[in-house]
C-alpha cells in the first residue's frame, strides 16, 4: 500500500508544473514567540485554514492532522490530506486552502495541523556550524527546495511532533533536535520545488489572488477567460500573456490540471461512477475527460481507481 500511495503522491507532485504563483508578492508574517521558548510550536485547530499566501523568515515543519484541500508552496501545487508532512525553508511563500466543503457555515468539518517554526539562529548564531550539526546545516539549506517527508523518517517525525503537544519547552527542544538530526540522515526526503525557484521572487499579490480565488471557486463548471480578465481590468490577450508569464502554463492547461486533481480525489473516494466524476470535475464530455486524464497521468480514470482500490 505504501508503495502505491507514494506513487499517487508522486503523480500529484507532477502538478507543480502549474507554477500559478511564481512571481506574486506574499505577505510577510511576524510569528510571535512565548517568553519561555526559542521557537514556536503550535497545534492549530479551526473550521478551515485561513492564513493567506504568506512567507516568514522561520523554517516551518508542518504536519496536517485533519482536513484536505490544495496546497500552494513556492511553485508547487498539489492536493494535501491528513498525514502530509513537509519542511519548508526560510522565506518560501505558501498557502494551504481547504476544499469547498470546509467553508460551509453550518458544516462540522475541522482542519488541524501541528507545526514548528524556528529561525537559523534560534540556538545561537554558530550552533549549526559546529561539526556535530554539519548534516543538519545541509538539511536546512536543502529545505529551500521544500522537503516532503516519507517512510520511517515521516513516522518518527510525526510521533515526535505529537509528543511535543504534551511536552514542556525543554522537552520540545530535545524533540526538535532529534527530528532535525533524523531528517538530516534520511534518504526519504523529496524536493517539491522546481530547480531555479527562489524565495525572493516578487509580484502583485492582489491580482494573482483574484485569479487564484476565481479558479478555485469555479473550476467545476465552465470558466470563461473573458470573465477573469475583466476582473483584472485586462483584455483577454493581455491576461493570457500575464498568466503564462507567471505560471509558464496557459490558463486552459492550468484549469485542466486542477480539474484532474479534483477527479483523482473523487476516484479514490469511490462514491461516484466515472461519468458523474467527469461532470463534477468540470469536463464537458466523457471522451474529453478520458483524453486529458490519460494525457496527464498516463493512465485511464478506471485504471487509476482500480489500482488505488486494489492497494488500499
Amino acid at each position: 500500500m505504501y508503495t502505491f500511495l507514494t506513487c499517487l503522491l508522486q503523480i500529484q507532485r507532477s502538478f507543480h508544473t502549474f507554477l500559478l504563483i511564481l512571481h506574486m508578492k506574499p505577505r510577510l508574517h511576524a510569528l510571535p514567540l512565548s517568553s519561555d521558548a526559542s521557537f514556536l510550536f503550535k497545534n492549530l485547530d479551526c473550521n478551515y485554514f485561513n492564513v493567506p499566501w504568506h512567507f516568514h523568515k522561520e523554517f516551518e515543519l508542518s504536519l496536517i492532522t485533519q482536513s484536505s484541500g490544495t496546497r500552494f508552496i513556492g511553485d508547487h501545487v498539489s492536493n494535501f490530506e491528513p498525514g502530509d508532512l513537509v519542511l519548508i525553508g526560510s522565506n518560501i511563500p505558501h498557502l494551504y486552502r481547504n476544499s469547498e466543503l470546509y467553508y460551509n457555515k453550518h458544516g462540522k468539518r475541522r482542519a488541524s495541523s501541528l507545526f514548528v517554526h524556528f529561525t537559523p539562529d534560534f540556538l545561537g548564531r554558530s550552533f549549526f556550524e559546529i561539526p556535530e550539526m554539519e548534516l543538519v546545516s545541509k538539511l536546512l539549506k536543502k529545505s529551500s527546495m521544500v522537503l516532503e517527508i516519507h517512510g520511517d523518517a515521516k513516522q518518527f517525525t510525526t510521533s515526535k511532533m505529537h509528543e511535543m503537544s504534551t511536552s514542556n519547552p525543554p522537552q520540545r527542544l530535545i524533540c526538535l533536535l532529534e527530528i532535525l538530526v533524523t531528517l538530516s540522515q534520511s534518504t526519504e526526503l523529496k524536493s517539491l520545488l522546481s530547480i531555479g525557484f527562489t524565495a525572493t521572487q516578487g509580484g502583485d499579490t492582489d491580482r494573482i489572488n483574484i485569479v487564484f480565488e476565481f479558479i478555485m471557486k469555479n473550476y467545476t463548471k465552465e470558466i470563461y477567460i473573458k470573465e477573469i480578465a475583466s476582473k483584472l481590468n485586462m483584455t483577454v490577450p493581455s491576461f493570457s500573456r500575464y498568466f503564462k508569464h507567471h505560471t509558464r502554463k496557459t490558463f486552459r492547461d492550468y484549469v485542466t490540471e486542477i480539474r484532474i486533481g479534483h477527479a483523482c480525489r473523487l476516484l479514490m473516494e469511490n462514491n461516484h461512477n466515472i461519468f458523474e466524476i467527469c461532470y463534477q470535475s468540470g469536463f464537458e464530455n466523457l471522451s474529453n475527460f478520458h483524453r486529458l486524464f490519460k494525457g496527464i497521468l498516463r493512465t485511464t480514470p478506471k485504471e487509476y481507481r482500480n489500482r488505488f482500490l486494489k492497494n488500499s
